[in-house]
């Protein structure tokens, strides 16, 4: 394995360290693949005949006019990879529709490229769940591997925290001056003009620095179990972006697609104050649909890397995909950070994952941790791009149920 892994970062350090002059011609295109998403394609001279997709992150804002190809575009274009991505017709949470604007850009690619050898789907944050979906279910060509990092792979099931995290500040902020918010479990209300900065001071009322304020803010960081710096960024999730979820005509069309009538919080008081709501069953599936992933990844080799204290996104959610899927053909590896981050990877940590991923395919038997670290380890003392390299081989990562209480 090393003796590959040797010979990819050699092929690394040279497309790095080439000058701009030297690097191979890029033809490059952009449009519209209509339903409001866009697309942007680069494929290199020569080209290797293989593609990468890249799968961006959540956004509530506008539609990319031009979609980003991607931390590693420089690198892959130079070892040979086309790379295409679309935006979504969506905002928030795109997984109702991605699927199709996939398909579609992989239409535009076949149309000016011909049919690529291999393809190899890539994302961050929502992108991972995008990932995993279109490895199990897209059928965008010969899907060979797939590389997600800090993803949401428990898919839908994040919503349970989302709502969670809302109901549990109702319970402790409700009727504190100032700190309600309007909703609920739909996040916000049909049309709500409800603002971020309203948001910010109904927190800012409820965890105020009194003994009061930090009574209630140490219950509500208790029974949450989120990072204090991720307050203002969960709290933001669990209203505009459950809001645009549940009202949405082509996601939930608001009805409630997640439920807590069973949920024990272990806290007395919360159990006995917060809100219980029972989710739409047609929602609900309309939900898991949209997406709960199978485990089935199709033969592809899957790559994960995620940092351990992310708030957003849970490092749990690894486990809750590696529950479900072959372990042959999954590989999660954590990165241990000093304070809390969302997709907080250093370049080589970044660059590793990807070059373990290229050594699997090439042949190179299944990466570990262990493996990525030392890949990691060897890209920084190469000059390659800079670390630290925080992979940690003995990280057991947690069971879902232990921050995300079971429905």
């Amino acid at each position: 394995m090393m003796r590959v892994m040797s010979v990819l970062l050699a092929i690394v350090v040279v497309c790095l360290a080439a000058p701009a002059s030297a690097q191979a011609p890029v033809t490059e295109i952009t449009g519209s693949l209509g339903s409001n998403s866009n697309y942007h394609i680069k494929v290199p001279t020569p080209w290797n005949g293989d593609l990468v997709i890249w799968n961006h992150g959540f956004s509530l804002g506008p539609l990319e006019e031009v979609p980003s190809l991607g931390p590693l575009e420089t690198l892959q274009l130079a070892e040979g990879y086309a790379i295409a991505a679309s935006s979504y017709r969506q905002p928030g949470w795109a997984t109702f529709r991605i699927q199709q604007d996939l398909k579609n850009l992989y239409t535009v690619f076949r149309r000016n490229f011909g049919e690529p050898e291999r393809v190899i789907v890539t994302g961050a944050s929502l992108g991972g769940i995008v990932t995993i979906q279109a490895i199990e279910e897209a059928n965008i060509g010969n899907v060979v591997g797939g590389l997600t990092v800090c993803g949401a792979l428990a898919g839908s099931r994040n919503w349970d925290l989302a709502l969670d995290i809302r109901l549990v500040y109702d319970a402790v902020c409700g009727s504190v001056p100032g700190a309600a918010i309007p909703g609920g479990a739909r996040g916000l209300p049909k049309n709500s003009t409800f603002t971020s900065a309203q948001l910010g001071a109904a927190i800012n009322a409820c965890f105020s620095a009194t003994p009061e304020g930090f009574g209630r803010l140490g219950l509500f960081l208790g029974v949450t179990q989120i990072p204090p710096s991720f307050i203002g960024t969960d709290m933001g999730y669990a209203t505009f972006a459950l809001a645009d979820l549940t009202w949405d005509p082509l996601k939930l069309s608001g009805q409630i697609g997640v439920g807590n009538l069973n949920v024990d919080y272990g806290h007395p008081l919360i159990n006995a104050s917060i809100a219980r709501v029972a989710p739409n069953s047609g929602a609900e599936a309309k939900l898991d649909a949209n997406y709960m992933p199978t485990g089935d990844a199709r033969g592809a080799k899957i790559v994960s890397l995620h940092t351990d204290k992310d708030g957003l996104v849970l490092v749990e959610n690894e486990s809750e995909y590696a529950s479900r899927t072959d372990p042959a053909n999954f590989t999660a590896a954590i990165a241990v950070e000093s304070a809390p981050t969302h997709c907080g990877f250093t370049p080589a940590e970044t660059v590793a994952s990807w070059e373990s991923l290229r050594g699997w395919l090439a042949g190179s038997p299944q990466p570990t941790p262990a493996s990525m670290q030392i890949v990691c380890n060897a890209i920084v003392a190469g000059g390659v791009v800079a670390g630290p390299c925080r992979i940690n081989p003995a990280f057991v990562i947690p069971d879902m149920d232990g921050r995300v209480r079971p429905r």
